[in-house]
């Protein structure tokens, strides 16, 4: 078991560390930061200092050894515009974020889960049907199409607008969640319908144990494992996915912050945004691999 989660933190760590580098050479390769700063007409003396400033005139690699000893110490740089550090422009637009996010999980599990349960029980039916078609509908939709339509409906039909602030974060969590949604209704009929078949489902039914029992005592621990996978893989596709819903809703989130540093060329925080994105990512696949030790007794017995 130790060998496991030894190897788990490892891939975990190199995946992290090939990350920032190719965020280093990316964003580098992309264009000269320091001339998109200043105005077209500006004379090279201008360029130059600021590339000075910004030590874009040093060797490549003494800048990624100075990016990632920055890093390791927790500097992670100003923003060019503001020169405020990155991390605190981060962290005031991160509960926004963390509001949609786990709205969008919660309404993805809460709803996605039960409907795909539903469908696997009433297999054949007239609802196993319509749930696979809203499965199928919900994770073909782009989400900014979907939002894009809720938004003009709204304002079409009932004379408001879903975006903003202070808007209510429903519209824009079940545009964010709507293709987790599907593929936890999806994942999850698949999952179950496998399990009830098992030969240990059916010799719980010929010991005469009640169907509800037999389903959330046997059936559904068995059943949890893909979707625990797919939940954290989920987790980090929301967290990608926010970059678009939030400028679609005008939702004053890290996404939209991403957006705007982008346009901006505003290097140091838009390094710091998708790292942050990527170590999300990573640190959701490494809690699934860590909670299959505790679902899955097969993994400690190794």
């Amino acid at each position: 078991m130790t060998g496991y989660i030894l190897s788990r933190v490892f891939r975990a760590t190199l995946t992290m560390l090939v990350t920032v580098t190719l965020v280093f050479l990316f964003i580098r390769l992309s264009g000269d930061p320091a001339a998109a700063l200043v105005p077209p007409d500006a004379p090279q003396e201008v360029i130059d200092q600021y590339t000075r400033a910004m030590g874009l005139d040093q060797p490549l690699w003494q800048q990624y050894l100075g990016y990632v000893g920055g890093l390791l110490q927790g500097n992670f740089g100003f923003s060019i515009h503001t020169g405020i550090p990155v991390e605190d422009t981060f962290l005031g637009r991160l509960p926004y974020t963390l509001h949609l996010g786990v709205t969008a999980l919660a309404l993805a599990v809460l709803i996605g889960i039960p409907v795909g349960a539903l469908a696997a029980i009433r297999r054949g039916t007239a609802l196993d049907r319509l749930v696979m078609g809203f499965s199928v509908f919900a994770f073909a939709m782009p989400n900014f199409l979907f939002g894009l339509i809720m938004i003009l409906v709204a304002a079409l039909a009932f004379r408001t607008f879903l975006g903003g602030e202070d808007a209510n974060v429903i519209w824009p969590a079940l545009t964010l969640g709507l293709a987790a949604m599907g593929s936890f209704a999806r994942f999850t009929r698949s999952s179950v319908l496998e399990t009830i078949n098992a030969p240990y489902m059916r010799a719980a039914e010929a010991r005469g144990v009640p169907f509800m029992t037999r389903l959330v005592r046997h059936a559904a621990p068995n059943a949890a494992i893909p979707l625990v996978t797919l939940i954290g893989l989920s987790l980090g596709a929301l967290v990608a996915g926010s970059v678009v819903t939030e400028q679609v809703f005008a939702w004053p989130g890290v996404g939209q912050l991403l957006v705007r540093s982008v346009a901006t060329r505003d290097l140091a925080q838009v390094q710091f945004l998708v790292l942050v994105v990527a170590f999300t990512m990573v640190m959701a696949n490494l809690i699934v691999d860590l909670l299959y030790l505790v679902i899955d007794p097969r993994i400690r017995a190794k």
